[in-house]
């Protein structure tokens, strides 16, 4: 396994929409393992696939206390159920140091591939409805600052290219 570089705000690589899985393999599996290795040492509770330069329909996460309950959705679709929206206060492993309160639905549903390729569905509520959104999102070349105003998407940005530019 190896730990992978997260891509980081403002790179235009973010934005590149990931393309389905066709056939789930020892390769995806590999990076699979890769991802989860990546997003524990962050320390994070979801990746997407898209953060980590790889450009295909993969997501790990794993929103329990002790990471002892990982989770991979491999082509995932959402569908929102009805039911209100909810107010998160949202980071991202590619916005480091940066949390902002982001609006979501509450209720989703979402079908996808786990890491043997069978197909499954679940309707998430609360963090892991919120992790699975925002890391859809990744999928299709969103983050959570496109939510947020957007003087506050610029200052973030001014500040992360800020840093970038004294770590080079």
């Amino acid at each position: 396994m190896a730990i992978l570089e997260i891509l980081e705000f403002p790179d235009p690589k973010l934005r590149t929409i990931a393309k389905p899985v066709v056939q789930v393999d020892d390769t995806i599996r590999a990076i699979i393992d890769d991802m989860f290795e990546t997003m524990y040492t962050a320390p994070g509770i979801g990746l997407a696939a898209t953060q980590v330069d790889i450009h295909q329909q993969i997501i790990v996460m794993d929103v329990s206390e002790d990471n002892n309950e990982p989770l991979v959705f491999i082509n995932p679709e959402i569908t929102v159920l009805d039911g209100p929206d909810h107010d998160y206060d949202e980071g991202c492993l590619s916005v480091p140091g940066f949390f902002e309160t982001v609006t979501r639905p509450g209720q989703v549903s979402v079908k996808a591939l786990d890491r043997d390729g069978k197909s499954f569905e679940m309707q998430p509520t609360e963090l892991l409805a919120v992790c699975i959104q925002h890391e859809v999102d990744h999928l299709n070349g969103k983050l959570f600052v496109d939510y947020l105003s957007t003087l506050k998407r610029s200052r973030i940005r001014s500040k992360l290219e800020k840093l970038h530019k004294q770590k080079d």
